[in-house]
């Protein structure tokens, strides 16, 4: 007895139903997984930067900070190193998505310059003065790029604001420049 295994009838039809139905199964968890997913908006996070600010004031240094940022304005990032003295910096964001920074470190200007600005070619623009500031004289750079900072000594440390904000903008934090002790909540 020779007994043959049962074969079944395959056909193109078959095949392209087949594909059809796996395609639709995909589709289905795409369209699913699309759905029940949180995507991230693409910016950074915003974080405490004045709890940050009370952290290193806790460990007795004095850091430059701003006492507030404007209406819409968010800090990103906080920087603490480990030389001593310690170089300092926050990062942040205005309403309108430009960067802003500050640096406070023993390094000079042109040094700081060369890393937070324009390695190449920095010109010196107009220098100002903020009545009230923790410096009342700032001088002022730009790059071919657009960027800008404003630069003093705070202490016998260089202070450097800078980014791709606005000449206003700058301003705008020089002017809430402080090292008064973050007040406690």
């Amino acid at each position: 007895m020779s007994e043959q295994a049962g074969r079944y009838q395959r056909s193109f039809g078959g095949l392209i139903g087949a594909m059809v139905v796996i395609l639709l199964a995909i589709g289905a968890f795409v369209a699913f997984r699309a759905v029940n997913r949180d995507v991230p908006d693409g910016g950074p996070d915003p974080i405490d930067y004045l709890e940050q600010v009370g952290y290193a004031q806790e460990a007795d240094l004095d850091v430059v900070y701003p006492s507030s940022l404007p209406e819409g304005w968010y800090a990103t990032s906080v920087t603490l190193g480990q030389e001593t003295p310690p170089a300092w910096g926050i990062g942040m964001l205005t309403d309108t998505g430009s960067f802003v920074g500050i640096r406070q470190e023993q390094d000079d200007v042109e040094d700081l310059l060369a890393t937070y600005v324009d390695e190449e070619h920095v010109d010196e623009a107009p220098a100002i003065t903020v009545e009230g500031s923790i410096a009342p004289e700032w001088q002022g750079w730009t790059d071919d790029g657009g960027d800008r900072a404003y630069a003093a000594e705070v202490d016998g440390e260089t202070v450097l604001v800078y980014g791709s904000a606005s000449e206003d903008d700058l301003r705008t934090v020089v002017e809430r420049l402080t090292t008064e002790p973050v007040p406690n909540d």
